[in-house]
């Protein structure tokens, strides 16, 4: 589960937020002020921090320059006001890796967000493909899957299959994006063996009940985990 530092003074759009990001599978660890998350970032371990610009104690660019300072890779995304360009651009020379403009829409937020998420998944550990499937660990170059001690040994295709949902755990994938991107084609045949290859997925993650793949009629799958 990836973790999140989000920092808004605002409570009603703090509430939210933290609402929409908590029901997407994210751990969301709110602090309203810059200096209340400064001292949250030295103690725990983030994946992306999500950072108002202006906050009370210490403002965003402040923040920014601090977490820099400990941690040059995690990714950092501002929410400015939609008049302030000159905010975006000394963000963004303070190391952040992106903008969202208020009034923001969640959807927004949400897929920048998993942008930055998948690409630190992809590149981190020597390009290795280590993804943390709720008490499993996924190695996609060494087609394992690990659970208490016990590995299985996937097929390849197993493999790109839990791949494609792992990268994006608790969003729905349509059928034909899937055929399209771990078979190359979308036809009725190849959707069968889609099936097929599901039901393995779920045989080999069933010792953990937090984690389903669910079918999502008429469209596709939505691995929860």
């Amino acid at each position: 589960m990836a973790r999140i530092l989000y920092v808004e003074d605002d409570e009603t759009l703090n509430f939210i937020t933290r609402d929409h990001l908590e029901m997407q599978g994210y751990d969301v660890h709110q602090c309203a002020d810059g200096a209340t998350a400064l001292e949250a970032f030295k103690e725990q371990t983030f994946d992306i921090c999500v950072l108002d610009v202006m906050l009370p104690e210490m403002d965003g660019f402040e923040l920014a320059r601090e977490i820099r300072k400990r941690d040059s890779e995690v990714p950092i995304i501002f929410l400015t006001a939609k008049s302030m360009k000159d905010d975006r651009i000394e963000g963004l020379k303070l190391g952040a890796d992106d903008y969202v403009t208020k009034p923001f829409s969640m959807e927004e937020l949400l897929l920048r967000i998993e942008v930055f998420l998948r690409r630190n998944k992809i590149t981190s550990n020597d390009n290795s493909e280590i993804y943390q499937i709720g008490s499993f660990a996924f190695d996609y170059n060494n087609l394992t899957l690990t659970h208490e001690g016990k590995s299985e040994t996937l097929t390849q295709r197993e493999a790109d299959l839990m791949r494609y949902f792992a990268r994006t755990p608790n969003q729905v994938l349509k059928r034909s994006d899937i055929l399209l991107s771990v078979w190359g084609e979308d036809d009725y045949f190849l959707g069968r063996s889609l099936d097929v290859f599901v039901s393995r997925l779920r045989k080999y993650l069933k010792d953990d009940s937090s984690i389903r793949v669910e079918n999502v009629h008429g469209v596709g799958f939505k691995l929860i985990a």
